[in-house]
């Protein structure tokens, strides 16, 4: 079946065929493209099906480069914390839900930003407990890496001052009364999570399936997933997205970040990145480096600024490091490194350097905070560094604070790197901020929150529009290897298409907030048509 899409204004990003009017599909690849007349000319058969676009905005399919599908899904199950903005409002929030969950469930959220809170500072324990003394509660922060529970939690989990803590992790305790104060960091988070009955597996099916929904409505083709921890690792997780991808046919195009204990278990089941088809693949192997600015626990080369006795954590020493990158080399798969600090980010260089290069390439996540000596090494073929735009929203400004002006001058420098050459990808880390890419984009053209006002956190490192939607399509199709396949509409690709209601090069940076996406086009089929209004700056 033959179908025209005319009458459109397709930014293609292949230099042979800039922008052009039409592109025509068949069996879910671009068979031709050019003008309107000459496209219907050729091709406009009796049997071909034409769609007129009526003279909207189109690029290659949206390419979301690292996020959490399954955290996404399982947010859906839980509150939803991200608007409270001060203690009093989080214990309101806490003390009603406890009210309706019995002693034996679980009381969790997600979403808490002590960086947003107008007043008051974090809930103690005692505070928590007041409001939630029945029923164990596990409350995330919005990074997904500090965690606040309450004493029922700590007594399921066992906890005693002399507990095995997993590596890399801390129970934070208060060092006048030496108990702990209900905050826990990083894998500490394990001694109690692995308490928390899991969701069965219909409830995981069907939230994973709205997930996967709402990123087509947001304009994304593609996404790179992390989710083995959250989905009970590689088996379920594989038959999770094998049936709503292949067997239920959704669309959207998912390729599979492998969390490093999970490789045996791959390797047991003949899979390696790459397995898989068109629309669902295993890719890299995960492995975490440090944490986040927002719990000082991301590595740095020297103290925080407002913590002059911490550097952050290293979640590895440099001999564990050294083993995971071996062992995912051993299979020829590729890392894919979760990187804040400068020091983090240093030592895995260090590390990769050791190590020959793959078919596929080595990514580096986040790539927060660069310092100038090494971004020569970060700039190879072999290495793409996937950003996250929004994060300059929800750090700043508080992160100069915590890691001094000096270093926030050296925090997400997009445009450093592009001109320096180094290969980027888009992404969002949803649900640690907003799943749609247009406020990324917002963010990368605008380094400011939707509301403000001001030119910009370091307005020297905005990128254009166009750089920005170029990160987010063909930036994205560099991160797996695919740009063959994917991230240009070029003859020969796949028929991935995002269509706007407005054209993004053509109107001012803050009307992007108010624009919707009209289309999803995956495989040429389309998977979202837009329905009603929405605001971005509402979401």
């Amino acid at each position: 079946m033959t179908t025209i899409f005319t009458n459109g204004r397709f930014y293609t990003f292949d230099p042979s065929a800039p922008k052009v009017e039409s592109v025509v599909v068949k069996d879910g690849k671009i068979v031709d493209l050019g003008s309107h007349r000459d496209m219907l000319l050729q091709w406009g058969r009796p049997e071909a099906t034409v769609k007129d676009l009526d003279n909207k905005m189109v690029t290659p399919g949206l390419i979301d480069s690292h996020l959490h599908l399954s955290s996404i899904a399982t947010k859906l199950m839980t509150m939803d914390l991200e608007k409270v903005t001060s203690k009093d409002r989080l214990l309101q929030v806490v003390k009603e839900r406890a009210s309706q969950t019995p002693s034996s469930e679980w009381l969790q959220g997600r979403g808490w930003d002590e960086n947003r809170f107008t007043e008051g500072t974090l809930p103690t324990i005692e505070e928590l407990d007041s409001v939630a003394p029945h029923c164990p509660v596990f409350l995330t922060r919005v990074c997904g890496h500090v965690f606040l529970v309450n004493s029922k939690a700590l007594e399921i989990a066992g906890y005693s001052a002399g507990m095995d803590i997993p590596a890399g992790g801390t129970v934070v305790v208060d060092p006048l009364i030496k108990r702990p104060t209900g905050l826990l960091l990083e894998t500490a988070s394990n001694i109690v999570q692995r308490h928390i009955p899991d969701p069965t597996y219909e409830q995981l099916k069907q939230s994973l399936k709205q997930a996967i929904q709402l990123a087509m409505q947001c304009g994304l083709t593609s996404v790179h997933t992390e989710d083995l921890r959250t989905l009970g690792g590689l088996d379920q997780t594989w038959q999770l997205y094998d049936e709503l991808l292949n067997e239920e046919k959704l669309g959207l195009r998912c390729n599979l970040l492998i969390y490093h204990p999970h490789v045996k278990r791959l390797i047991e089941r003949g899979m390696y990145t790459g397995y898989g088809n068109e629309t669902l693949q295993i890719g890299a192997v995960k492995i975490f480096a440090d944490g986040s600015f927002g719990g000082r626990t991301a590595y740095l080369s020297a103290p925080y600024s407002d913590d002059p006795g911490n550097v952050g954590s290293e979640i590895h020493d440099d001999a564990t490091l050294h083993q995971l990158f071996r062992e995912a080399r051993e299979v020829r798969m590729p890392v894919a490194v979760h990187t804040i600090g400068d020091q983090a980010l240093e030592n895995v260089l260090n590390t990769l350097e050791r190590f020959p290069t793959v078919a596929y390439r080595d990514r580096i996540i986040h790539t927060s905070l660069l310092r100038p000596d090494l971004l020569e090494r970060l700039k190879s073929p072999s290495i793409v560094a996937d950003i996250q735009p929004r994060f300059v929203v929800g750090d700043f400004p508080w992160v100069a604070d915590r890691i001094g002006s000096e270093r926030a001058n050296q925090a997400y420098v997009w445009k450093t790197m592009l001109e320096a050459g180094v290969l980027c990808a888009g992404g969002s880390d949803a649900p640690v901020e907003p799943l749609e890419p247009l406020l990324g984009i917002h963010a990368a053209v605008t380094r400011r929150a939707p509301h403000d006002t001001h030119e910009g956190y370091n307005p020297s490192e905005s990128l254009t529009v166009e750089e920005a939607l170029r990160v987010f399509t063909y930036g994205g199709a560099l991160a797996t290897n695919e740009e063959a396949v994917k991230g240009t509409l070029s003859i020969g690709k796949y028929a991935d298409m995002t269509v706007y209601s407005q054209n993004l090069l053509e109107i001012e940076p803050d009307e992007i907030l108010s624009m919707n996406i009209e289309m999803t086009i995956i495989n040429g089929e389309i998977c979202y048509q837009q329905g009603g209004n929405k605001n971005l700056c509402e979401i």
